[in-house]
């Protein structure tokens, strides 16, 4: 999580919303994302969206089985749905999203009966960390 963090802030620093995700399979870092959807001038490209590409391309497979996506905000529903469709085993989040979080706020995709795939879950994972960053970010924007 502490290189999610990291990653966050060079969102923050290209002018995004600091987010950042990586994914580990056995136990090594095989991608990273963070948010850039004004830079690509891409609404999907969300940092866990970011990460899950990388990932298929370096598995050489859409399928992302037994692995874990760290991410430093509750994911999005775009982003759930995206995650459980890659088949990721695990999600650990920083900072919950009251207002938009698609895993155990407004939705609870991850457990959703429609899909075919249960993404096993843990939040809280440096949250003050992530959210300060977060909070910091919106305070000096407004």
């Amino acid at each position: 999580m502490r290189y999610a963090l990291r990653l966050a802030q060079r969102a923050e620093s290209l002018g995004e919303v600091p987010v950042g995700a990586v994914i580990v399979k056995d136990g090594r870092c095989i991608s990273e994302g963070w948010n850039s959807p004004i830079a690509l001038n891409d609404p999907t490209a969300h940092a866990e969206i970011m990460a899950l590409r990388q990932a298929g391309m370096v598995l050489e497979n859409y399928r992302l089985v037994d692995t874990t996506l760290y991410v430093t905000l509750e994911p999005c529903v775009m982003c759930m749905g995206a995650i459980s469709h890659a088949r990721v085993r695990r999600l650990v989040f920083g900072a919950s999203d009251p207002k938009r979080g698609a895993v155990c706020h407004v939705l609870n995709l991850t457990d959703a009966p429609f899909l075919n795939h249960r993404v096993s879950w843990m939040g809280g994972v440096l949250e003050a960390d992530c959210s300060e960053l977060l909070r910091d970010f919106f305070r000096a924007r407004r």
